[in-house]
């Protein structure tokens, strides 16, 4: 069937093995978060700033990619064609950072001219806050209560 949701070599179940709680070798490589924005040299600015690193590929205007602990982060700016489905209001998706400090990332996000908006939220996983990136995608800074990570 091919229709990309399920390997067509599966003769278990429409899903393949993995569902049947078998291991199997999974059907991607990798995974790795993509945000969008229109003035993508902007964002990649924000971002070098932000994690302190040079993107590790980087076509000005187009794509730029960042490697992080556990994660590949990709900007990209949409083909015109492509617009409205990528830009506007955050959605429910939001990019997390864990952090050590939360008011150290409070310092830098002022800093970097993208105060958060609203106050720390206390939870029993730790505290966190709520910020956006120069195209309003939601960031989560997370600062965990576990004293082991």
């Amino acid at each position: 069937m091919g229709n990309g949701h399920y390997r067509s070599d599966a003769k278990t179940s429409p899903e393949g093995d993995w569902a049947m709680g078998n291991t199997c070798e999974p059907f991607f490589k990798e995974a790795f978060a993509t945000l969008a924005g229109e003035h993508l040299d902007n964002l990649v600015e924000f971002y070098q700033a932000l994690l302190g690193r040079s993107p590790q590929s980087y076509v000005p205007g187009h794509y730029a990619e960042f490697a992080l602990p556990g994660l590949k982060l990709a900007l990209f700016k949409p083909n015109a064609n492509q617009r409205e489905e990528f830009i506007g209001t955050a959605a429910s998706m939001s990019l997390c950072l864990e952090v050590k400090d939360l008011k150290d990332a409070i310092a830098m996000l002022r800093a970097l001219g993208h105060p958060p908006p609203g106050n720390i939220i206390y939870a029993s996983h730790g505290q966190e806050i709520y910020a956006y990136d120069p195209a309003g995608n939601r960031l989560i800074f997370h600062e965990s209560s576990n004293p082991f990570g």
